[in-house]
């Protein structure tokens, strides 16, 4: 199965072209999943929320954040929060060759 399917499969990305979220609307919903990192499935994720949100705004957010390394999904579809910045910065600061 490529990433694309994967994707598609989780984040239900097929019809949210004309969502575009507020970025107070993202970070809030990254805040929340990395408060509560692998506690929660997308559907529960979504009902959760401190404030809501519409559902294909909600799989816009996700991917975004799956696209930036900021989310993950582990074997029992749970979200995870795995972005690490102290690694990130460790790579911006490298010497290159």
């Amino acid at each position: 199965m490529s990433e694309q399917e994967i994707k598609e499969m989780k984040f239900n990305i097929e019809n949210t072209s004309n969502r575009s979220p507020r970025l107070s609307t993202v970070i809030m919903v990254e805040k929340f999943i990395k408060d509560y990192s692998g506690e929660y499935k997308k559907t529960e994720l979504f009902h959760k929320l401190p404030k809501k949100t519409m559902w294909g705004t909600f799989n816009v957010i996700l991917e975004y954040l799956w696209n930036n390394n900021k989310i993950g999904i582990d074997k029992n579809d749970y979200i995870v929060y795995i972005w690490n910045p102290e690694l990130a910065q460790k790579f911006i600061n490298r010497k290159r060759y």
